[in-house]
């Protein structure tokens, strides 16, 4: 590895894509050859997804994808422009009240990614005079924004309150503080301790964000996300932020916030201003894909139904799942290696599953990311736990 542009760092990953070329397991960018679901088309067959962020069963939808094919013929593949100037049109005006409806708050704006939604709320409304407390395991977005603010961080441990306590206690640095979570953290599908979150935001005088691009149609009777989970006013939290990529099948992402905080952010947050609007089709399937969440919230009962039957299965098979609660099922395995070579090996049994190593966790830490939908079907995941027990690693951590 000679190139001067790589990163110093780069060197581990580079020596552990080589070995994996060299076995015949590289387990990446595998190319779909259809759309995705429960089951999809790779190298010609048919093999079971088990690793799609697709929680409600809503890709290839018959009418999301009418929605979106209307909408290319009504205003065509793109806008011309960024939301700020010319890039504004209808559809995205009834999606961002449709979102803000969604979420209880009285305005919410659109970005083309949830990660550009992150960015544009932390680095727009603070600055080197505030802080930001966040968890230890917030998605890399959320740090990538504090860092473009130059807003301080402190990091509190995954999901520990007396740990954020004590961070809050101490004497403040800046004039405000905004403590940030998420709802279901992506990595290790645990939720976050959202009342809690709140009785201290409350108690220490802070604001309070919440990430909800993994809760958003996956926690609550009606998928609204971790507040209606807990049985808590969604206005307890003051700023919302998620995808629209994953329980909602398309791109983008949005800020549910007040209606001062959704205008200034038109008028100063970078993404907003310097970024292409949301294309028109992407911005129909989510406003039907939201309908439709409204319409059958039996998805999100039969969506946690079958994340239950997973995690069972798995648990009694030996495999150690963390603290997973939700459809995000990580199976923590010893190294690097290992979870690559059970990837390649499930697949050959016909399961698709994506491994999780470094740089995404720490070297030590790999895994195996599941993902379960509401599509699944009971045979999907009996087909599942079957693959799994022939594959058994050796290499699996021990449950405690």
């Amino acid at each position: 590895m000679g190139n001067a542009l790589l990163h110093p760092d780069a060197a581990p990953m580079f020596k552990l894509l080589d070995r994996a070329f060299e076995m015949g397991v590289y387990p990446y960018q595998i190319p779909l050859e259809g759309k995705s679901g429960a089951r999809v088309q790779i190298g010609g067959r048919s093999v079971l997804m088990l690793s799609s962020y697709d929680y409600l069963g809503l890709i290839g939808h018959p009418d999301v994808d009418a929605s979106a094919v209307e909408a290319i013929k009504k205003y065509g593949t793109g806008t011309g422009g960024v939301r700020l100037l010319t890039g504004t049109n209808d559809l995205h005006h009834q999606l961002e009240r449709q979102l803000a409806d969604f979420k209880g708050t009285s305005a919410a704006v659109l970005f083309t990614t949830g990660y550009l939604a992150n960015l544009a709320v932390i680095s727009t409304l603070l600055t080197r005079n505030d802080r930001v407390i966040l968890d230890a395991l917030a998605h890399r977005s959320l740090i990538d924004a504090c860092e473009l603010a130059h807003v301080p961080i402190r990091r509190f441990r995954h999901n520990d309150m007396d740990s954020l306590r004590e961070k809050l206690a101490t004497r403040p640095f800046g004039r405000r503080t905004l403590i940030v979570a998420e709802g279901v953290y992506s990595m290790d599908g645990d939720i976050c301790p959202l009342p809690a979150l709140v009785a201290l935001k409350k108690k220490y005088g802070a604001f309070l964000m919440i990430d909800e691009s993994h809760s958003l149609g996956v926690l609550g009777a009606t998928g609204r996300g971790v507040d209606e989970h807990f049985g808590l006013a969604s206005n307890d939290v003051d700023i919302w932020t998620a995808s629209l990529s994953k329980a909602i099948p398309s791109n983008g992402g949005f800020a549910a916030v007040s209606r001062e905080v959704a205008v200034y952010l038109q008028h100063a947050a970078a993404p907003f201003i310097f970024s292409a609007a949301l294309c028109p089709a992407a911005v129909a399937a989510i406003c039907t894909a939201l309908t439709i969440l409204r319409a059958e919230p039996e998805r999100v009962a039969t969506l946690n139904r079958n994340a239950t039957l997973l995690r069972n299965g798995l648990r009694e098979l030996g495999y150690n799942l963390g603290n997973s609660v939700t459809p995000i099922v990580p199976v923590m395995l010893r190294s690097e290696m290992a979870a690559v070579t059970m990837a390649r090996s499930l697949r050959d049994l016909g399961v698709l599953v994506t491994p999780v190593i470094f740089p995404a966790v720490p070297l030590g830490e790999a895994r195996l990311r599941l993902c379960v939908s509401a599509g699944h079907s009971a045979a999907d995941l009996e087909f599942a736990l079957a693959a799994f027990s022939q594959v058994r690693s050796p290499h699996a951590v021990t449950p405690p």
